[in-house]
Order: structure tokens, then C-alpha cells, then sequence
């Protein structure tokens, strides 16, 4: 029996056949690639301006599209193509929290989980700013919540990295503020045009982590636990091992 082809999409133009301007033709994609294609446009465009100031022509053109055949996909308007855009990078961004494989110490495994993060980020530099700019006069409960969503999976996954099931309130509260330094950092290094090397601003960040963590061990008993069980699978050679060395060196 013969496969069903895929759907394809019809032009749409409602507009009289006097008014309307003439336009190039456009190419007449499967549904779900010209969804995505109007998604990754939207992306692009939301995070080079205020997305407040992107209208739906501004999509469809960019997309070679009408802007009837826009509102085929995201019948919402702008509001629901902003947030789709918002789910697509949100859904790819969580998957970079994912600890590879379980060779390496903590600090290790940590830096490795920065650096696909920070591939992301690089790679995306569109998604990952129209993600976690914010402040945006279409920023809705909806918007709010798949941001969120993506930092209550970081900070379930750097817990499980780390082996903590049960998170105190002090501990999640490091864990949270750490997020936010790295949020803050990848927002940092692409506005600064990604003068800092990744792979040193990672090593950086790793070692922020076990700096905040002995802070608060100080004053949390479920940290010093968890920390003293990270520290006693570092080696000489790992982050945490490095920057312990240069502290002493500096008589800390």
C-alpha cells in the first residue's frame, strides 16, 4: 500500500486580486517543516528586538510567507507564536542539563554539563536571548511559566548530578542562585560578543559552584555533608582539586 504523502500547505492570500501587491512565489513546505521554519524566524527575531516590536508581517516576510498563512499556524497571533518560539528553545535548552556520561569527579561531570550548555547558548544565541531576556510587554503568565520550567529542570538535574534527593531550603536556595549566575553570565558573554573563551568562563563557573557551596556549608549542615562527599571523589587534577591548590598558593 502506497505511504501517504505529506501534507503540504496552499497559498493563502485573501486579499482582491486589484489590491494586492505582487510578491515572490514561495516554496510550499510540509506543514510541520513550514511551522518550524516560522518558529526559528520568530526566534530570531524576538531576541534581535523587543519582541513587542515584531509584528507578523515582519515574521512572514523574513519567512517568505504571507501573513493569512502566518495565522494558518498560530491562529493566537503574535502572542502565540511568541510563546511556541519561547517552548521550542526551552525544549532544546533542557536537554543540554543532561550529564553525558558518568566518567570524571563532580566537578568534572559539572563542567562537562556547562560546556553543552554554552554550546547551546552559542549555537542559539537567537533562542537562548529571546528565552531568558524577558521583560517584554507579551510577557504573560504562560511566558513566564516555560522559563521557569526550564530552571526547575536545572535545578532538579544539578541535584541529581550531584546525588541529592531531598534538597534543603538552603541548599536548594545555592543551587537556584548558582542558576542564576549562569543565566546571567550567558547573557553577559553574548552581548559582550563572547570575548571570555567558553571553555575558560566554564571553568569559571565550576568554580563559582564550589566556592557558593563552602559559604554555605558554613552555615548548612546538609551542605557541608554533600560538599564534604564531592570533595572526597576530586582528584589533584580536577576543578575543584586546581582551585583549591591556587587558593592555598594565595594563603587562603
Amino acid at each position: 500500500m502506497a505511504a501517504t504523502p505529506s501534507p503540504v500547505e496552499e497559498p493563502v492570500d485573501d486579499s482582491p486580486a486589484a489590491e494586492r501587491p505582487r510578491r515572490a512565489a514561495y516554496r510550499r513546505l510540509p506543514v510541520q517543516q513550514r511551522r518550524e521554519q516560522l518558529i526559528a524566524v520568530a526566534l530570531e527575531l524576538f531576541a534581535a528586538r523587543p519582541p513587542e516590536e515584531v509584528s507578523l508581517d515582519d515574521v512572514a516576510e523574513a519567512a517568505g510567507a504571507s501573513r493569512p498563512l502566518v495565522y494558518r499556524y498560530f491562529a493566537g497571533g503574535k502572542q502565540q507564536l511568541y510563546e511556541a518560539a519561547l517552548r521550542s528553545a526551552a525544549s532544546e535548552l533542557t536537554t543540554r542539563f543532561t550529564v553525558r556520561t558518568t566518567d570524571g569527579t563532580p566537578t568534572q561531570q559539572l563542567g562537562a554539563v556547562l560546556h553543552g550548555y554554552f554550546d547551546f547558548v552559542g549555537e542559539h544565541a537567537a533562542g537562548y536571548g529571546a528565552l531568558l531576556r524577558g521583560g517584554s510587554v507579551v510577557e504573560t503568565a504562560r511566558t513566564s511559566a516555560i522559563v521557569d520550567d526550564v530552571r526547575r529542570a536545572a535545578l532538579r538535574r544539578t541535584l541529581r548530578h550531584l546525588g541529592v534527593r531531598e534538597a534543603g531550603p538552603r541548599l536548594t536556595l545555592l543551587v537556584r542562585s548558582w542558576i542564576s549566575v549562569v543565566e546571567a553570565s550567558a547573557i553577559s558573554w553574548l552581548d559582550e560578543g563572547r570575548q571570555i573563551p567558553a571553555d575558560s568562563l566554564c571553568a569559571w563557573l565550576v568554580d563559582q559552584f564550589v566556592v557558593m557551596a563552602a559559604a554555605t556549608a558554613v552555615r548548612d549542615a546538609q551542605t557541608a555533608q554533600a560538599l564534604h562527599g564531592w570533595l572526597q571523589l576530586e582528584t589533584a587534577d580536577s576543578p575543584a582539586g586546581v582551585l583549591i591548590s591556587r587558593l592555598r598558593d594565595l594563603g587562603l
